[in-house]
């Protein structure tokens, strides 16, 4: 099989694994069980790949895969994994097999986006530039989500001001009830939060296989993992009851402030990321 065609299909995989952990998010924080299941199958997909992989790569080497660190890493992923959908499967702990998917997903990314891997590939340039790509597009993908929950919580602020006026108007009638913009803000935010961890270790990944100079105290890292911690934070406070109502609607939008100064003042500041 050629270096291009397996640069893919391990791509495919590092996807596939970073979808099912948002899934696997979203079923730990609600309950869905439609997600769990997506989660699991996602996950059964790539543990059945790896698998495939394993195997020819054993026959390929008449050897057992676990003699150099490279060779070690994916058998760990694998094994991760293994152990993840055995604690699903077989005595029904999801929440530690949560955990576990994480940490799989993560070597399963530096096995894939290796440097000696790399090197070693004649596709080395094109796998730094998918992984960036990659790490971008997940990036937005959580800013989206975080933005969707800005426009819920100013939806609820109008809508909480007008009823609290009582001056209701068929101009107001396609606004979402306050349930609704409530849960629309949470069930965002749980979305974005799993996206923006998968482009961050996605991102970390990406710097420290293509820059000479990297550093992970770079203005721009920092700020995106304060991004993640103070939605982390929102969430939490959200399950404990400690924001409701209007307050929960205007830590959403001071949030959300800070998701733009990073988005905008940190690409200025960051000495690597000029592609914003």
């Amino acid at each position: 099989m050629s270096d291009l065609t397996m640069t893919r299909l391990h791509e495919i995989m590092v996807i596939l694994q970073s979808v099912s952990l948002v899934f696997y998010f979203i079923d730990y924080l609600n309950k869905e069980r439609l997600a769990h299941r997506i989660a699991v199958g996602l996950l059964s997909i790539v543990w059945l790949l790896q698998t495939v992989f394993l195997v020819m790569y054993m026959v390929e080497m008449k050897r057992f895969p676990i003699l150099s660190l490279f060779e070690g890493i994916y058998f760990y992923a694998w094994l991760i994994i293994l152990l993840s959908l055995v604690l699903q499967f077989v005595f029904r702990l999801d929440l530690p097999a949560f955990f576990l998917n994480i940490i799989g997903f993560i070597f399963m990314t530096i096995h894939t986006f290796a440097p000696n891997q790399m090197e070693q590939s004649h596709v080395g340039d094109a796998l730094r530039s998918e992984l960036l790509f990659i790490h971008i597009t997940f990036a937005f993908l959580a800013y989206a989500a975080f933005a969707l929950a800005f426009v819920f919580s100013i939806l609820y602020l109008i809508l909480f001001r007008v009823l609290k006026k009582k001056k209701w108007t068929k101009q107001f009638s396609r606004l979402p009830s306050l349930n609704q913009a409530e849960n629309g803000m949470t069930m965002s935010i749980v979305t974005g939060i799993p996206l923006l961890f998968v482009s961050l270790v996605l991102g970390l990944q990406w710097g420290y296989v293509s820059i000479e100079m990297f550093s992970i105290f770079d203005f721009k890292i920092v700020n995106s993992f304060i991004v993640l911690v103070i939605y982390i934070v929102v969430l939490l406070l959200r399950k404990r009851a400690t924001f409701i109502g209007t307050n929960y609607a205007w830590i959403h939008i001071y949030a959300f402030l800070f998701v733009l100064i990073n988005f905008l003042l940190g690409s200025q500041l960051s000495q690597f990321h000029l592609w914003y």
